[in-house]
């Protein structure tokens, strides 16, 4: 009786487990669904803001603008419309607003009724304007007046653009190049800083510290893990972003330096756990035959220990990696948040995770910034597979060599 009664609590557990691990698995996959369904949702939305239309002279030639040339010429950098394939002809940019400075309000009519037919005949009456007007007043059926057509926003846009400006009217500029620059710059450096760093640490404990000094330093290493990131955020802002401004000159101390350091100090811990117990594995045995073919302490380490413990080191580097470019409120506070293409450590960044922290609570639900927000979570979600995936590939290309 006991037996079948062990066997069927035994049996019950399983279940639980089972149907814990499907739940699990089963929410994750609708979030990565969600995630991508509402990024995707900004390439089925237009290049002008929404709501509004370009309209133009009907006898400008000029037939379609790019999300990049409307901004250009609003922002007064095209000045003539042969600049965009057209004729040589002064562009005049005219925004909604302005139309009440030309026209008294006893002239729009009861609710505004001819608001759209003086639209038309203030476009009518300029052969090189470009109106940036509502949707809803364009004089669509003014024969003098020609609305240009809106096109959804290309995905190679997103991915080459070099300016993130999603406010900018009116056209948004979604250029995600220079915030994955700026994500990969600082978290390569951190990394590279990090590992060196993280890997002597591992070995010292591992290899070379008696067991009470390494009694001391593995939890208090372990408790640098469990601090916020926050605090880690202002220790940067107050002490490390002076530091580097005096020391080295610069303008401003919020520089990818500064954020590549404050993320290589807190991906240490995790590095330098989780590769020391994977040295620790290492069995005696292997030491011992080493060490008994005339191996000195140091060969045993770089020749043996080590490259048994390459899996380890691996797994510990890629969750390193992904402390890194995970980050935002460390990075955020210390990096500057320019989005701009970074051309040295010591310039302003701004990264995928600081860019979605700072604008989420700004972005109107469902509209296009909230979108492309969504956008740039799915490329984050992309680089960390991928490097788990490169991580997962070396890992088992060294079991092989050992095998």
């Amino acid at each position: 009786m006991r037996k079948l009664f062990k066997r069927v609590f035994e049996r019950i557990i399983e279940g639980l487990l089972t149907l814990s691990g499907g739940i699990t698995s089963f929410a994750i996959l609708l979030i990565v669904i969600f995630l991508f369904k509402e990024g995707a949702g900004l390439f089925q939305s237009p290049d002008v803001e929404k709501g509004y239309v370009l309209a133009v002279n009907a006898t400008n030639p000029v037939e379609h603008l790019d999300a990049k040339q409307i901004k250009e010429i609003f922002d007064y950098e095209f000045t003539d419309w042969q600049s965009v394939g057209g004729k040589d002809e002064e562009i005049k940019p005219f925004r909604f607003d302005e139309i009440f400075s030309l026209y008294s309000e006893e002239e729009f009519g009861e609710d505004y009724a001819l608001l759209p037919e003086k639209l038309g005949e203030t476009i009518a009456q300029n052969s090189g304007i470009i109106a940036f007007i509502p949707e809803m007043y364009a004089p669509k059926d003014n024969i003098s007046v020609k609305i240009l057509p809106a096109k959804n926003i290309l995905f190679s846009e997103f991915f080459t653009g070099k300016e993130w400006m999603p406010t900018a009217t009116p056209s948004p500029q979604f250029g995600v190049f220079p915030l994955i620059l700026g994500t990969l710059w600082v978290s390569i450096a951190a990394i590279l800083i990090a590992l060196p760093l993280g890997l002597g640490v591992a070995i010292y404990m591992s290899e070379l510290a008696g067991e009470r000094t390494r009694k001391l330093l593995k939890p208090t290493i372990e408790l640098l893990a469990g601090i916020p990131s926050v605090v880690y955020g202002f220790f940067g802002l107050v002490v490390l972003v002076p530091m580097i401004q005096k020391t080295l000159n610069l303008s401003v101390g919020e520089t990818a330096l500064a954020g590549s350091i404050i993320l290589a100090i807190m991906a240490l811990p995790t590095i330098i756990t989780i590769a020391e117990d994977s040295m620790r594995n290492t069995p005696l045995s292997m030491r011992e035959a080493s060490l008994a073919l005339g191996a000195t302490d140091w060969q045993t380490i770089y020749r043996v220990i080590v490259p048994y413990a390459a899996s380890g080191i691996t797994a510990a580097v890629v969750l390193g990696v992904g402390r890194a470019i995970g980050e935002t409120m460390a990075v955020l506070m210390v990096t500057g948040n320019a989005a701009i293409i970074p051309h040295s450590l010591f310039e302003s960044v701004r990264t995928i995770p600081a860019t979605i922290a700072a604008e989420l609570g700004e972005a109107p639900t469902g509209g296009v910034h909230y979108q492309a927000l969504f956008m740039l979570g799915c490329i984050l979600f992309i680089i960390t597979m991928i490097i788990s995936i490169l991580s997962e590939f070396i890992s088992r290309k060294q079991q092989n060599k050992g095998l």
